[in-house]
């Protein structure tokens, strides 16, 4: 075995066992929700804008864009625009015409200048209407039909209902070989009631959406060598490949 095969040898081995242990699992859960008091995940920018997620989940979608080079990144969910940038930067790293496509209910007003003024709004294109209405579906297919590898975060309302029908239709998309990111299955792990003025909580989350849609679609698996990878994150088990 050569030394770069042995080092990802070890690496593997080694996120194996740390997956395991359900020691540190309760302390990074414990973690998360200690730090999220002071709303962690808000302090963090991508290229000027506010992308509100942990730093680790950051590098393994890097890592995932990276590895699949898709020339389409669909994005469900836009908030500040700071994941938006995110992905339109790796297209500009990827070189080529690749390009982001986000949808929101409610696209906010300062967001979408701020958006549309950075210098890689070239490569990102907005559509404001629920994720699952059906117009705008047609509007997302249609707009994927120029491209050829197509990749999907799905970060919008994260009640079960709402997330497994953006799973149903935007897994029809997705190319084999690429991934669905699903954020937002920590809340399956966070206190019963933690949520209390929003709509998901235990039960009824991105996590639960996903184990439903698992058990029905089987072009779908869990990507253990990135999943295992994360004790703080918002994505446990989120990191969705498509196999066939």
């Amino acid at each position: 075995m050569n030394p770069i095969e042995q080092f990802y040898e070890e690496r593997e081995q080694a996120t194996d066992a740390m997956q395991r242990d359900e020691v540190l699992r309760k302390k990074s859960i414990d973690w998360m929700i200690h730090a999220d008091k002071y709303k962690y995940t808000y302090n963090f920018s991508w290229l000027g804008r506010p992308i509100i997620k942990f730093p680790s989940d950051i590098l393994i979608a890097q890592e995932i864009i990276w590895n699949v080079k898709p020339d389409l990144i669909v994005e469900t969910g836009i908030a500040h625009g700071g994941s938006l940038i995110f992905s339109a930067s790796m297209m500009e790293l990827l070189g080529g015409k690749g390009h982001v496509l986000g949808i929101d209910i409610d696209i906010r007003e300062h967001n979408k200048v701020e958006i549309e003024a950075h210098p890689l709004s070239n490569r990102i294109t907005m559509i404001e209407g629920s994720s699952v209405d059906k117009t705008v579906f047609e509007r997302v297919t249609s707009f994927s039909k120029k491209y050829n590898r197509i990749l999907v975060f799905l970060d919008s309302l994260h009640t079960h209902e709402h997330v497994l029908a953006e799973l149903v239709l935007y897994s029809e998309i997705v190319s084999i070989g690429s991934y669905i990111i699903l954020p937002d299955t920590f809340i399956e792990y966070f206190p019963d009631n933690y949520f209390s003025d929003r709509p998901w909580n235990v039960g009824n989350n991105p996590k639960t959406a996903l184990m439903e849609f698992l058990g029905k679609n089987s072009n779908f698996q869990v990507d253990r060598k990135m999943c295992n990878k994360l004790m703080i994150t918002e994505a446990f088990d989120g990191y969705i490949k498509r196999v066939t």
